[in-house]
């Protein structure tokens, strides 16, 4: 009995430990669809494209926010995100300055510059884009490097 005792405490403990991180799994997987967490691709990804400049590879995406922004009582329905890296190496670039402006389908102007965050593997910010019509994202950027480099994507709201 005396062999059998500490079997069943480490047992126990083993079970203890799997229970707990099992909790703290499930606990963070609500907040794996939140805007402040840094998301990453979701099945509500939309794709904008890849350009390469000055050795520089840039991929954005756009994810739709909008229910849980919503639900927060705010206007941004898209958290835009984009990814640099290195073209020849394909070395992530995580460290910079990057911003963007957003121009309007309706008037053809463009907003005030929109100040991307730097969110571990991406930049990116919650944006409103309201209307319907094509939006074009100019992205300017202050890497590393310091190099200065300006990428275009765009989005078509239906």
């Amino acid at each position: 009995m005396k062999r059998f005792a500490p079997i069943l405490v480490f047992s126990a403990l083993l079970t203890l430990a799997g229970f707990a991180g099992a909790q703290s799994s499930a606990d963070h997987s609500q907040h794996a669809a939140s805007p402040a967490h840094g998301q990453t691709m979701t099945p509500k990804s939309i794709m904008l494209g890849e350009q390469t400049v000055a050795g520089v590879t840039a991929m954005a995406h756009l994810n739709d926010v909008g229910a849980v922004m919503a639900q927060m009582g705010k206007k941004e329905n898209y958290h835009f995100m984009v990814m640099f890296s290195d073209a020849t190496t394909k070395a992530a670039i995580e460290q910079g300055t990057v911003a963007m402006k957003i121009v309007d389908p309706q008037t053809g102007q463009a907003g005030a510059p929109v100040e991307l965050m730097g969110m571990g593997n991406h930049f990116g910010a919650d944006v409103a884009l309201n209307g319907h019509g094509e939006y074009r994202f100019q992205v300017g950027t202050r890497l590393a490097d310091g190099g200065t480099r300006q990428f275009q994507f765009t989005y078509k709201v239906p």
